[in-house]
């Protein structure tokens, strides 16, 4: 009898063990805050590196004109080693996220890049006079400006396609 003493003292002391560790668990818990609210997107401000793409491309650089207050920039470069590489990305109102890419770099190559592999559907859309057309199958949807020379315009991001439209909409060269 001496030794089913002892398992009941052993299983004893493992249960209380085990409830220790789980009101440590539960302190714990309680103490740590839990914020499950999504980050707050910080804008930035893309006027000063806007102008300087404008003066130093070799092609009209896009920026909208007009987006509500709700769409953030979140993000902007211009790189005149690279192909006069223009970027601008944005926070959409949804959530999603939207880019403006242009670029001198080869058209197919760049809108591979840009679109991050989609491809060209045979659904376009008229906007002031001026074709885009829809790519889809990578990880963005984008639209694609057609029939501009020495340069690619392409609205590409997470966004629908009506978000992509509102974008394409906005967009000014001057």
């Amino acid at each position: 009898m001496a030794g089913s003493n002892g398992k009941q003292k052993s299983a004893r002391d493992m249960i209380l063990s085990l409830g220790l560790i789980i009101i440590a668990a539960w302190v714990i818990y309680l103490f740590v805050p839990h914020d499950d609210r999504a980050p707050d997107i910080q804008r930035v401000d893309y006027r000063v590196e806007l102008l300087t793409a404008r003066r130093a491309a070799s092609y009209p650089v896009a920026a909208p004109e007009g987006l509500p207050e709700a769409w953030k920039a979140t993000s902007v470069r211009f790189d005149g080693a690279d192909s006069d590489a223009w970027h601008l990305g944005f926070h959409a109102p949804d959530g999603e996220y939207v880019t403006i890419e242009q670029s001198t770099q080869k058209r197919a190559r760049f809108i591979d890049e840009a679109s991050q592999g989609s491809t060209a559907t045979k659904a376009t859309d008229e906007i002031d006079g001026r074709t885009w057309t829809r790519y889809s199958g990578g990880r963005y949807d984008a639209l694609v400006l057609e029939g501009t020379d020495g340069s690619t315009t392409v609205v590409a991001g997470t966004a629908s396609f009506e978000r992509l439209l509102e974008m394409a909409k906005a967009l000014k060269t001057a």
